[in-house]
């Protein structure tokens, strides 16, 4: 009589254990490094639990004058995926990059926008204009005449979520169909919002639809929404308005009688305020351009900036 070796139970852990076997690993999260917090967001919003975030700049940080520190060298190092802006708006990335030893793949997050000329260029004068031998000077960001605020436009919104998606689905096939549909409903949400705002803004008289912001951040969104948005900062937030600057605004404030004046959350407020002793037209609240708000503020996540910006905008704008 011949005697198996395998009893029925231990024959039952052996295919449990090869059944093991052939499942795939538990994966952990994909590290990215984005290089600002609405990026950061952005990247959360189409990767879900799949990705693990870490943004450059956080909340209510300005990436014109960021230095990197070794704890982000660290952190770029050992990613996975790197998402930018693009269109010379950080400065210091390539810096960071090569100090970092980053391998990784990257995705351009403004790829396929059509660059708006920044306001000097418009008028035909240069006046930021700094002489450089092709790298960036430390501590000094040159946008080559091309202004990178291209997230303020809900529609350029949708092409970073298209292009992060893309990004994400490549690094990692498993999960397209999931980073596919998480972009697809969040592209339902941006433009139902900007259904939302775009007829209200249209029923806006010419002399309504103008306003005062501290630094040039909200050209997109003005092109988008027919808005005539003056600052006496230029595109990069180191750059000082000069008195003449000033002066010729505030003048043009009171000739015009330009009631919308607003501060944003990165910049010096007291420039803003100069006017408004100067003019006599108080602040009508705060404007989030380049950042996020902490996560208890009025724009913890991109959805909500948008909505910030355009309500308060549009109230102010109102009652002109």
């Amino acid at each position: 009589m011949i005697h198996s070796s395998y009893s029925p139970s231990r024959l039952r852990l052996g295919l449990c254990s090869l059944l093991l076997l052939a499942a795939p690993a538990f994966a952990a999260p994909i590290p990215v490094t984005a290089t600002f917090s609405i990026l950061g967001d952005l990247v959360k919003q189409v990767g879900g639990e799949q990705v693990a975030v870490h943004s450059l700049v956080g909340p209510n940080g300005d990436a014109h004058v960021y230095q990197p520190s070794p704890q982000d060298v660290r952190t770029l190092s050992q990613s996975k995926l790197l998402v930018s802006n693009g269109l010379h708006f950080e400065g210091w990335l390539d810096r960071l990059s090569q100090a970092s030893g980053f391998k990784g793949a990257e995705v351009v997050a403004s790829q396929g926008i059509k660059a708006r000329a920044m306001a000097e260029e418009e008028d035909g004068t240069e006046e930021h204009e700094h002489e450089h031998d092709g790298k960036e000077e430390a501590g000094h960001h040159h946008h080559d005449g091309i202004d990178p605020h291209a997230w303020n436009d809900p529609e350029n919104v949708i092409v970073y979520v298209n292009n992060i998606a893309s990004g994400l689905s490549q690094l990692d096939p498993e999960h397209a169909s999931q980073y596919q549909a998480n972009a697809e409903a969040y592209v339902r949400q941006i433009k139902a919002l900007d259904g939302e705002y775009r007829p209200r803004f249209a029923a806006l008289s010419a002399q309504q639809r103008r306003a005062i912001t501290s630094h040039d951040a909200f050209g997109y969104l003005a092109q988008a929404y027919d808005l005539s948005l003056l600052a006496p900062q230029g595109i990069n937030t180191e750059a000082e308005a000069s008195a003449a600057d000033v002066g010729k605004l505030i003048r043009q404030i009171r000739q015009e009688h330009i009631k919308a004046l607003f501060v944003e959350n990165i910049s010096d407020p007291r420039l803003i305020e100069q006017i408004a002793r100067e003019t006599g037209v108080q602040p009508g609240g705060s404007l989030y351009s380049d950042a996020l708000s902490p996560a208890d503020g009025e724009a913890p996540d991109t959805l909500s900036l948008l909505r910030h910006n355009l309500s308060t905008l549009l109230k102010a704008m109102e009652q002109q």
